[in-house]
């Protein structure tokens, strides 16, 4: 399956000038961990690119920087997924995949195995709860 998220045409608007000035570039980081804390500027995933830019055409205002479209998502109630990952897994990942790191985590929720990141899922949810008017479709193949 696949979904499609459509903003609301003021979000897809606001959305246009912040690729046009040049925010969705200032908001890409080279580091790349396909399990990036949300609430970190270490590392990015690809979908935290999409949320750190789509948080300023919800917002409707520029931010300096990650850290600061961060602190909006987090004040306006991003939740990030939670993905149980073992030590064992982990260590493995870390140590056998380039992109994937998990020394942005916050250190007790990493020992007990719940890595936050930025899903698909998280991101449409967010998405529809802050653009009421946004609409989701899946897609399904067969």
């Amino acid at each position: 399956d696949a979904i499609a998220l459509i903003p609301s045409e003021a979000v897809q608007q606001r959305l246009v000038e912040r690729l046009a000035d040049g925010t969705g570039a200032a908001f890409h980081h080279a580091r790349y961990s396909m399990v990036a804390y949300p609430f970190g500027t270490r590392y990015q995933n690809s979908n935290q690119w999409v949320l750190e830019v789509m948080a300023e055409a919800l917002a409707d205002q520029h931010f300096t920087g990650r850290g600061e479209a961060q602190q909006w998502l987090r004040d306006n109630g991003y939740t990030p997924t939670t993905l149980p990952v073992p030590a064992l897994s982990r260590l493995g990942g870390r140590m056998f995949k380039a992109n994937i790191a998990f020394d942005d985590h916050p250190t007790d929720r990493r020992m007990n195995g719940q890595i936050d990141t930025v899903t698909v899922e998280s991101l449409a949810a967010f998405l529809t709860k802050k653009d009421p008017e946004s609409k989701r479709l899946v897609i399904r193949l067969q």
